[in-house]
């Protein structure tokens, strides 16, 4: 019997098949097809955003504060539709996942809310749903990863560039990608072609996942005084590290002293 088998605290939930979640020290976290975690829970802080990945999708808003209509492809255990359900009253929020077991899952053990005028999660395939017409988002947040890679309709060059049509003026896309995968680079190189004005890495506080910002329209080179500005009142405002995520910016992005530069790494 191996470590992770000796906590593990319920499998195959509800008849899920390879959907279960484990329980360790207060944390509760859900598994696809894998011992990968795809997504923890504190349990006495259950819209909190546990997991330092997370978090790091989250930095897309030192560039764009205040989106309206948010959607996400991928819900595992719903952290981020619930920390922007909660602590954004004025988004409305739309969740694509493939699995119904994950949805039920999600809201029988994560607190996952029931749906509302502002929460909608639809079980479909979310590059067809992405490729078809329909309305724009100021935010795409993708984490569109099964327990061992990133699913290939949801990492395409064309599902990219699906991403970008649907977003509104100034919209931005923040992917979650895994830094040790061996097509990470690949898999950015997509990205920048399908995001002609621009792209930014935040790697994760752990090192493992990088967040990649894509935006739709230039969003200028902002100079770092401005950036941590933004960054103290963002957290305030949410309670994340965003003058961490500031930090992180210098790390895989063009810079120098003074500016940051949002375009095509060279």
């Amino acid at each position: 019997m191996n470590f992770f088998s000796r906590w593990r605290w319920r499998k195959s939930v509800a008849d899920a098949g390879s959907v279960f979640v484990t329980e360790k020290h207060g944390v509760r976290s859900l598994h696809i097809g894998s011992d990968t975690i795809q997504s923890s829970m504190r349990l006495a802080r259950p819209n909190d955003l546990e997991l330092a990945y997370t978090r790091s999708m989250m930095g897309f808003l030192l560039f764009h504060s205040g989106p309206a209509r948010v959607l996400m492809v991928g819900l595992g255990g719903g952290s981020l539709a619930k920390f922007v359900y909660h602590r954004m009253p004025q988004a409305s929020i739309e969740v694509l996942e493939s699995n119904p077991d994950v949805v039920s899952i999600a809201r029988r053990f994560f607190h996952v809310p029931a749906g509302d005028g502002r929460f909608l999660i639809r079980v479909c395939d979310g590059a067809q749903f992405m490729a078809a017409d329909g309305p724009g988002y100021d935010a795409i947040l993708l984490d569109g990863y099964d327990g061992d890679a990133l699913v290939p309709q949801l990492s395409s060059r064309e599902f990219f560039l699906a991403c970008r049509r649907r977003l509104n003026a100034r919209g931005i896309l923040s992917v979650n990608l895994w830094g040790s995968d061996r097509q990470f680079d690949e898999y950015l190189g997509r990205i920048e072609w399908a995001f002609p004005a621009g792209t930014l890495c935040l790697p994760a506080e752990k090192p493992g996942n990088v967040a990649v910002f894509a935006f739709r329209d230039p969003p200028g080179d902002p100079a770092w005084a401005e950036l941590e500005a933004r960054a103290v009142a963002l957290e305030s405002e949410y309670g994340l590290e965003f003058r961490r995520f500031v930090r992180g910016l210098r790390k895989m992005n063009r810079c120098d002293d003074a500016r940051l530069y949002a375009s095509r790494r060279e």
